[in-house]
């Protein structure tokens, strides 16, 4: 069993660069809309929303965990100054490493201007129902960068698979083969 986090700040491409990667190996992409996407129409953004998404996720890594699969790629917006974030990490960490899965870190970076432009692609708004304000969401993804660190410092990340790529200038397939390649998924 092998678990790829792949995480960043808003519009970096890590559901795109999930989907690429599930197509070149057998783990199955679960990207962090797919909850949020589910339970916005009933419950908007708000506390319940992202309980239940928890809940779900959660239940979602253990399932996995115990399956016969051969693995899942996860994509998060980790905010590396809120100990929350941390916790939750470690949490979903613990899912899969007490089932002995290989836990992998992929951290993507991509400049704001790139970001701001991959927020408006018909790729994202047809998968990501609630970014199709982008107004909103441009003014979100400013906003957030503001507000937390959305991106790790040097050093910071200790586990062993870790890998830090700035994608603004790479296609997601490129993206997806150094993953590959380098944890030999």
């Amino acid at each position: 069993m092998k678990f790829v986090l792949i995480f960043g700040p808003q519009a970096v491409g890590k559901m795109t660069v999930g989907q690429e990667l599930e197509k070149i190996t057998e783990l199955k992409l679960f990207h962090n809309h797919m909850t949020i996407e589910l339970l916005e129409p009933f419950f908007g953004f708000s506390p319940e929303m992202w309980r239940l998404s928890t809940l779900f996720r959660t239940e979602i890594f253990k399932a996995v965990a115990e399956s016969k699969q051969k693995g899942l790629i996860f994509t998060y917006v980790w905010a590396f100054d809120q100990q929350d974030d941390w916790d939750y990490v470690d949490n979903i960490c613990e899912i899969f490493e007490s089932k002995e899965a290989s836990i992998y870190f992929v951290e993507l970076e991509a400049n704001l201007d790139e970001r701001v432009e991959r927020n408006k692609s018909p790729h994202r708004l047809e998968h990501k129902p609630t970014k199709r304000n982008v107004d909103w969401s441009e003014k979100e993804i400013k906003e957030t960068m503001k507000k937390y660190r959305l991106n790790s410092k040097k050093g910071e990340i200790k586990k062993e698979n870790y890998i830090r790529i700035d994608n603004t200038n790479l296609s997601p397939m490129e993206v997806a083969k150094i993953i590959s390649e380098r944890f030999n998924l």
